[in-house]
């Protein structure tokens, strides 16, 4: 018989506002050490679905059990969650030091045991230097390392990110992500991070689940939850076209798509934008009826232009359940 327990496991939860439900019996699992993406787009539960698992939110109904010890109704306090926002809400009269400090001190720990706290998670944050300044002296990447690092020296059974590089420059976004992703790794600690951001969550996730309107499709290695669309919803929103093929609904790349003759059954339409995107160009088109679908080629043709008529084709392609399909635009 087997003995595995996960680490956490919420057990079809459901919450509501004012009778209107938010989350839909959503049930998943994490092993210690973890760090699992729940990717959606805005108003999907995400955030209902950390403050209930923080306790800053009461469900309708179902269960959390975080190391086998049912937490459901336990107050925040006593759950040992670490729970990190978008804002990192830094102490502003605090110093860096002061900040992450704080909950160590809270805790009784020794003055020694403090500082080895602090110094170790300075130098896993790249915090060097930076110990005596205050948040607003510190950039908005160095902020969130600092509030990382904060939540982390409250040693918290898991960790709970929101959106946590949503306001952060693209060109720092990279290397926060494998910096948080390194941290965490390094403590054994396990995380769930929520993000409507398809390549964050997908970069990120050991797993990356899909949460649509307060309910969980699927969870899944971050290359199958791509390769293998569950649904309609599921292939826009991770960024591919959705066609009528030979055989019923279908799933398309954006690279997939391509301009000319019939095969695949694609459908006739217009050209309505066309834009650089680095090395490649990207084709916004609308079928007859209305449809958006897109087109990211290294070697766009000739004629390219908006109100140019052409007709879509495609080689590669993944079938979708006919009675999700509704509709042929892309995820947005």
């Amino acid at each position: 018989m087997s003995t595995y327990s996960p680490f956490l496991e919420v057990d079809r939860l459901s919450a509501a506002w004012d009778g209107l439900p938010v989350l839909r019996a959503v049930s998943f699992s994490i092993d210690p050490g973890e760090f699992v993406v729940l990717l959606g787009p805005n108003g999907s539960g995400k955030t209902t679905l950390l403050r209930c698992l923080a306790g800053l939110e009461k469900p309708t109904s179902g269960t959390i059990r975080l190391g086998g010890e049912d937490v459901t109704s336990l107050p925040t306090h006593r759950r040992g969650i670490g729970l990190m926002f978008q804002d990192p809400a830094l102490f502003p009269h605090r110093t860096v030091y002061e900040n992450i400090a704080y909950a160590p001190l809270l805790q009784r720990r020794t003055r020694s045991e403090v500082e080895t706290e602090v110094d170790g998670l300075v130098s896993l944050l790249h915090l060097e230097g930076f110990e005596d300044r205050r948040p607003d002296q510190l950039s908005g990447g160095e902020r969130q390392r600092v509030a990382l690092a904060r939540t982390l020296a409250a040693r918290p059974r898991l960790v709970l990110l929101d959106e946590p590089f949503a306001s952060i420059d693209v060109e720092l976004k990279a290397e926060l992500h494998a910096e948080f992703r390194q941290a965490l790794r390094t403590r054994g600690t396990a995380a769930i991070h929520v993000t409507h951001d398809r390549e964050e969550g997908l970069f990120l996730g050991d797993r990356v689940g899909l949460l649509f309107d307060g309910s969980l499709e699927v969870v899944g290695s971050p290359a199958d939850v791509f390769e293998h669309p569950r649904s309609a919803r599921a292939a826009r929103f991770l960024g591919y076209n959705v066609l009528d093929g030979p055989s019923g609904p279908v799933a398309v790349r954006a690279e997939d798509l391509e301009i000319g003759g019939s095969i695949g059954g694609g459908p006739s339409a217009v050209v309505a934008a066309v834009g650089t995107l680095g090395r490649e160009t990207l084709v916004i088109l609308r079928t007859e009826l209305g449809e958006r679908l897109e087109l990211r080629t290294v070697d766009p043709p000739d004629g390219f232009r908006p109100g140019a008529p052409v007709t879509v084709r495609w080689q590669r392609s993944v079938p979708l359940p006919r009675e999700e399909a509704s509709g042929a635009s892309p995820g947005r």
